[in-house]
């Protein structure tokens, strides 16, 4: 079934409108560029709806044309989307001052964006020694407890195909690097309720993560600080504490849509 198709079994949506975001959505995941014979096989539109949608985001420059007749995101869409990260942020940070209060270490929200996770939010531990990552930045996903965190909500497939877009590239010797070897973390990941970063994107870092129950594009929030304090936090009391902060996150983000 296509994203069009599920989208017109919810009903209640303007036809025109949920194809135009269909397309773009098909185009993302495509990697930012794509033929107008791949649109038609990823949506199940017809060719002249695929094409006359097209033009009418090229003309207002929220899709381009490339010289190879491709079709490519638009610079407009810049915009919408560093402003749309910057209100998620907004939303997030009490719920992740509250986590680095209860936990003393950093906290951050990241989503999913084509293959990597995106950072949209951070509140900082207080220790001298502490964990930064800027927010905007982008890392693989496969190396990061929140790109696990959300992988383990997707179908399996899906996990397949995004890690073979990917790559698997080794961020440290810890690094997960094969699709089976993901595929057995994430279930272990839907068995506990959190992922877990074990230096896997940085030697001498820990991180551990949930993801936001019903993010529209894959989010989760994560606790993160050097090993030797972070193997010190128990799991058994911080796991809840961010399961209860993320279904209240996705709580105040559903009621703000």
């Amino acid at each position: 079934m296509t994203t069009g198709q599920r989208r017109a079994n919810q009903g209640g949506g303007v036809q025109s409108v949920e194809r135009t975001f269909d397309l773009l959505e098909l185009m993302a995941d495509a990697g930012g560029e794509v033929a107008l014979s791949d649109l038609a096989e990823s949506s199940g539109l017809p060719l002249p709806t695929i094409h006359r949608i097209m033009r009418t985001l090229v003309s207002a420059g929220y899709a381009r044309q490339q010289p190879s007749r491709r079709y490519a995101l638009g610079p407009r869409l810049i915009r919408l989307g560093e402003t749309a990260s910057r209100a998620l942020g907004a939303w997030a940070r009490p719920y992740l001052a509250e986590l680095t209060e209860a936990t003393g270490e950093t906290s951050n929200m990241a989503v999913l964006d084509g293959e990597q996770i995106v950072y949209v939010a951070q509140v900082p531990s207080q220790h001298s020694m502490r964990m930064f990552t800027e927010v905007g930045r982008r890392v693989d996903a496969h190396a990061t407890a929140v790109g696990k965190a959300v992988m383990a909500g997707m179908p399996a497939e899906a996990v397949t195909q995004m890690l073979t877009r990917a790559g698997m590239r080794p961020q440290t010797e810890r690094t997960i690097t094969t699709v089976e070897d993901m595929h057995a973390e994430l279930d272990r990941i839907r068995k506990d309720g959190y992922a877990l970063d074990d230096g896997e994107q940085e030697v001498g870092v820990r991180c551990y993560a949930v993801a936001v129950p019903g993010a529209p594009a894959g989010a989760g929030i994560s606790i993160s600080g050097p090993e030797g304090r972070m193997t010190r936090i128990s799991t058994d009391e911080v796991i809840p504490l961010m399961q209860r902060l993320a279904r209240e996150l996705s709580n105040e983000l559903s009621v703000s849509a």
